[in-house]
């Protein structure tokens, strides 16, 4: 069931992005959160789930690999698991997760990148990179076996600053959209569907119901009913911690930034959402919706073009909820806070220079942007021959 609201999550990506994007890049949208749930379900089928979970002699290791392809069990077989848990539900979950931190890149680099060259960094990012520094603690790697493990119960960290070091890395060699930022300053180019927008909002924290409560991995009733509790009080705290913020900064009650506060809020309870109390997982909920707000505004000072706003949620998002684990919570302490530390920077350095090398060599080879006719005139037609709105839509 859990894997069912993850999967469900992919359609709320699709339509989060879509709607915060023009109408003459959604189909090039809605194609690239369509291909990336079946790249990740291939590859870490191929690879991905035994470079993750190599097994047994990889423990405190950097990296291990138990093989190409899965040997699936006969029948029902529970016995490295949880009652009623299997090997099959294990694989199937954890490819949901995996084909997530593609799907968060995708969203920092729309509207100017390639379709050919992301589909080759989506397949080797889902395929590598994710399940080597997901194996370093869900596998038993190094950042689990120190003196105070690294703590990331459903993927702050792993999976959503995964995502967001990429997508950070993609958006900054790509450079922004034509026209994003001028002589005159910053100019907004707005989604053309907040309808859609919002719709994708709400089915993502819907999901989100299967992403923290399955990682409980049982139907514990009571630990699965406590993440429940601790990821919506967080969700909706993040939305209020954007709405003031936002309104303190802009003086305005603007839609997209507590959209992506509630996203916020999310990530920022994912990495320790078994561990808080209902009023701690509100401070991490609101403190995250509030630093959602400044890392748009930080983002667009530099100059990194970030359509949807993912770098700041998954990544700032993420970043903070795993230290909150140090902060909040039944593990909190300074040694755990250190740990929490470590993992955050290892993860860090190994994304960025992974996302940076396949990035980086493509850009400097095939080319990884649009031409300005292209992209002035939309991915969609140029890409892939038709629009989402060809009877009533505008380019723009």
């Amino acid at each position: 069931m859990a894997t069912i609201l993850v999967f469900i999550m992919h359609l709320g990506f699709a339509s989060l992005e879509a709607g915060l994007t023009r109408a003459k890049n959604t189909v090039n949208i809605l194609f690239k959160n369509t291909i990336i749930p079946a790249i990740g379900l291939l590859t870490y089928a191929l690879v991905g789930f035994n470079l993750m979970y190599p097994g047994a002699g990889f423990e405190g290791a950097v990296f291990g690999f138990a093989g190409f392809g899965l040997d699936l069990p006969e029948g029902w077989d529970t016995s490295n698991y949880n009652e009623g848990y299997t090997f099959f539900t294990d694989f199937i979950f954890q490819a949901m997760f995996a084909a997530t931190a593609a799907t968060i890149v995708s969203g920092a680099v729309a509207e100017r990148i390639k379709l050919g060259p992301f589909i080759f960094f989506s397949i080797l990012y889902v395929a590598i990179c994710y399940p080597i520094v997901g194996m370093w603690k869900w596998g038993g790697g190094f950042l689990n076996t120190l003196d105070t493990p690294f703590y990331d119960f459903a993927g702050s960290t792993i999976v959503h600053s995964v995502g967001g070091w990429g997508a950070l890395i993609g958006a900054f060699l790509l450079g922004p959209r034509i026209g994003k930022y001028t002589e005159r300053g910053m100019s907004a180019i707005p989604g053309h569907n907040l309808p859609l927008a919002t719709f994708g909002v709400f089915l993502l924290w819907f999901g989100w119901f299967g992403f923290n409560g399955g990682s409980v991995l049982s139907a514990d009733p009571g630990a699965v009913s406590k993440v429940f509790v601790t990821t919506s009080m967080a969700a909706a705290a993040g939305a209020f911690g954007a709405l003031l913020v936002s309104y303190i900064k802009f003086k305005s009650y603007d839609i997209t930034m507590v959209l992506n506060g509630i996203l916020a809020g999310l990530v920022g309870i994912t990495a320790g959402a078994d561990q808080m109390s209902l009023n701690e997982s509100v401070i991490i909920g609101f403190i995250g919706g509030g630093l959602v707000v400044f890392g748009v505004v930080l983002f667009d000072k530099i100059k990194v073009d970030d359509p949807v706003g993912a770098i700041s949620v998954h990544l700032v998002g993420g970043i903070w909820g795993t230290l909150a684990v140090g902060i909040f919570g039944d593990l909190a302490g300074w040694s755990q806070f250190v740990s929490q530390l470590i993992g955050v920077g290892a993860v860090g350095f190994f994304c960025v220079l992974f996302a940076g090398i396949i990035f980086y060599s493509m850009k400097k080879t095939i080319g990884i942007r649009v031409d300005e006719k292209e992209e002035v005139e939309g991915l969609d037609i140029n890409e892939h021959g038709m629009r989402a709105y060809p009877d009533f839509a505008s380019k723009d």
